[in-house]
């Protein structure tokens, strides 16, 4: 995904990015994110569990602990001089006793891209 106009960064999924050449590695990066889901939030979904439909407040905190820990990869590249993310990798697992926590975590090899 092309995101020079954004962010002057490139990130993808894939080990190259299309019209560009790889000049240098910088290394592996990595984002982390843990989201805490409050009471409120947890009775909300749990309401959408018990009449059926999607949870819109799980669904939100997802994509904002995504956007979280992508931005937090590409931080992290920038500090190593490098203007893109390949191999961009992203995990997801439910944390607490009570699965209360969301942790997103991302991956991704950071380089120098011309």
């Amino acid at each position: 995904m092309n995101l020079e106009k954004r962010n002057k960064n490139d990130n993808s999924n894939t080990p190259s990015i299309e019209g560009k050449r790889i000049v240098e590695y910088k290394g592996i990066v990595f984002g982390e994110v843990i989201s805490g889901v409050n009471f409120v939030k947890d009775f909300m979904a749990g309401l959408s569990d018990f009449f059926g439909g999607r949870s819109k407040t799980y669904k939100e905190e997802l994509m904002y602990a995504r956007e979280r820990v992508l931005e937090e990869l590409k931080e992290r590249a920038a500090s190593l001089g490098a203007n893109a993310v390949v191999g961009i990798d992203i995990d997801y697992e439910v944390l607490g006793q009570a699965g209360s926590m969301l942790m997103v975590t991302a991956s991704g090899t950071a380089v120098v891209v011309e």
